[in-house]
């Protein structure tokens, strides 16, 4: 990377922190809102998602007009490969159940990419204000402080194994620790990438939903692959595709460690 890239990543990067943050306050004035005669309140997350998708939309256009914005709900369904190349992905509610129900585990996240290259991840906890970012190849913060993940995670009764919704009946488990599903992936990645969580087992992803957190566990020192052991390359599904075999997160080198506990049904 030369000088000049270098220095347009950090001001790319500088741009989505500060986007995100926004996205959040305006977030969280639909907060909690959630009508309690329903389970989900569809119209709230609906009106909240609309309002967050066009102010991304609006904010990233005025700033730099040749980029293009992929996300959860637009019309444009896969990734653009253009003069430029850039191409922001975002999820701009991830985690919308815990969202209008008042729970703290959700967030904005957003990542960019040039010509198919990652070049930064950021995930924004606005309840929390826990906010994690990274350059692609470079270090992984949480909160401004530089994380590495432990490269010798042991499973132990106090370890955590974050899942997904439909988990407890498409696996059985031998997982000595905690099993737990938080409702939000770019949290579960988040988790993992900061040693909060041992591994995060995904299942039924889109790009939009784990582009940002791949970014993050990679400069952790983690990695997404399948649960099988073969490597996951996120550009087979740029044209966002679901994902629909399990993948794993987890430290780098740990994965088979993970997966003897888990046993597909």
């Amino acid at each position: 990377m030369t000088k000049q890239e270098k220095g347009e990543a950090h001001e790319f990067l500088e741009f989505a922190e500060n986007m995100v943050k926004q996205t959040g306050e305006l977030a969280l004035k639909y907060y909690g809102r959630g009508d309690p005669q329903f389970k989900f309140d569809e119209e709230l997350v609906t009106e909240a998602e609309l309002a967050i998708r066009e102010f991304l939309r609006t904010t990233i256009s005025e700033r730099y007009p040749e980029h293009h914005l992929l996300g959860e709900g637009d019309d444009q369904t896969a990734y653009l490969h253009g003069e430029q190349g850039f191409q922001w992905i975002a999820d701009p509610m991830d985690g919308s159940a815990n969202f209008q129900a008042g729970i703290p585990i959700w967030g904005v996240s957003l990542a960019l990419f040039k010509n198919f290259w990652p070049i930064l991840g950021v995930f924004y906890m606005p309840v929390t204000g826990d906010i994690y970012k990274a350059l692609a190849g470079r270090k992984l913060t949480v909160n401004d402080k530089p994380v590495t993940l432990d490269p010798e995670a042991i499973a132990n009764n106090e370890s955590v194994l974050l899942t997904y919704s439909r988990f407890h009946s498409e696996f059985g488990s031998t997982f000595p620790g905690k099993i737990r599903n938080l409702g939000c992936t770019a949290a579960h990645l988040g988790y993992v990438a900061s040693s909060r969580a041992e591994a995060a087992l995904l299942k039924y992803v889109h790009i939009w939903d784990i582009a940002a957190g791949l970014i993050l566990l990679e400069a952790a020192g983690g990695e997404i692959r399948f649960l099988d052991g073969g490597k996951f390359h996120l550009n087979d599904y740029l044209d966002s595709q679901k994902v629909n075999n399990p993948l794993l997160a987890a430290p780098a080198g740990e994965h088979s460690m993970i997966s003897k506990y888990l046993k597909q049904l």
